[in-house]
Protein backbone atom coordinates (compact mmCIF):
# COMPACT_ATOMS: atom_id res chain seq x y z
CA UNK A 1 0.00 0.00 0.00
CA UNK A 2 2.97 2.52 0.73
CA UNK A 3 4.22 1.50 -2.43
CA UNK A 4 1.51 2.53 -4.68
CA UNK A 5 1.07 6.18 -2.66
CA UNK A 6 4.66 6.35 -3.37
CA UNK A 7 4.43 5.93 -7.15
CA UNK A 8 1.06 7.72 -7.23
CA UNK A 9 2.44 11.02 -5.74
CA UNK A 10 5.76 10.74 -7.98
CA UNK A 11 3.25 10.63 -11.06
CA UNK A 12 1.12 13.54 -9.93
CA UNK A 13 4.46 15.53 -9.53
CA UNK A 14 5.43 14.50 -12.79
CA UNK A 15 2.76 15.92 -14.93
CA UNK A 16 2.94 19.16 -12.57
CA UNK A 17 6.33 19.69 -13.62
CA UNK A 18 5.54 19.01 -17.47
CA UNK A 19 2.23 20.72 -16.78
CA UNK A 20 4.71 23.55 -16.21
CA UNK A 21 6.95 23.82 -18.90
CA UNK A 22 4.15 24.30 -21.56
CA UNK A 23 3.85 28.45 -22.25
CA UNK A 24 0.67 28.89 -24.25
CA UNK A 25 1.15 31.98 -26.42
CA UNK A 26 -0.98 34.02 -28.97
CA UNK A 27 0.57 35.33 -32.00
CA UNK A 28 -0.98 38.57 -33.30
CA UNK A 29 -0.81 38.80 -37.01
CA UNK A 30 -0.32 42.94 -38.70
CA UNK A 31 -4.12 42.41 -39.15
CA UNK A 32 -5.58 41.95 -36.34
CA UNK A 33 -5.91 37.97 -36.51
CA UNK A 34 -5.02 35.62 -33.52
CA UNK A 35 -3.78 32.34 -33.41
CA UNK A 36 -3.20 30.33 -30.15
CA UNK A 37 -0.28 28.15 -29.70
CA UNK A 38 0.17 25.35 -27.12
CA UNK A 39 3.90 26.43 -26.44
CA UNK A 40 5.97 29.79 -27.45
CA UNK A 41 6.39 29.61 -30.48
CA UNK A 42 10.45 29.02 -32.38
CA UNK A 43 11.58 31.40 -34.48
CA UNK A 44 13.67 30.01 -36.62
CA UNK A 45 16.42 32.84 -38.32
CA UNK A 46 17.21 30.94 -41.67
CA UNK A 47 13.93 30.90 -42.92
CA UNK A 48 12.35 33.83 -41.17
CA UNK A 49 9.40 31.76 -39.45
CA UNK A 50 7.77 31.47 -36.62
CA UNK A 51 6.55 27.76 -35.73
CA UNK A 52 4.21 26.52 -33.19
CA UNK A 53 1.62 24.03 -32.57
CA UNK A 54 -1.61 24.93 -32.61
CA UNK A 55 -4.48 24.04 -30.19
CA UNK A 56 -4.99 20.75 -31.89
CA UNK A 57 -1.92 19.70 -32.20
CA UNK A 58 -0.90 20.33 -35.48
CA UNK A 59 2.58 22.31 -36.39
CA UNK A 60 2.67 25.90 -37.58
CA UNK A 61 4.09 28.52 -38.77
CA UNK A 62 3.58 31.90 -39.53
CA UNK A 63 6.45 34.53 -41.57
CA UNK A 64 8.27 36.82 -39.15
CA UNK A 65 6.39 40.02 -41.35
CA UNK A 66 3.24 38.96 -40.47
CA UNK A 67 3.86 38.79 -37.05
CA UNK A 68 3.15 42.11 -34.25
CA UNK A 69 3.35 40.21 -31.39
CA UNK A 70 3.73 36.85 -29.27
CA UNK A 71 2.61 36.98 -25.84
CA UNK A 72 2.32 34.31 -23.63
CA UNK A 73 -0.94 33.71 -21.96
Amino acid sequence: MQSFKLSALVLALSFGVLAGCSNPSVITLNDGREIQTLDRPDYDDESGFYEYEQIDGKPGKVNKDQVRTVREL
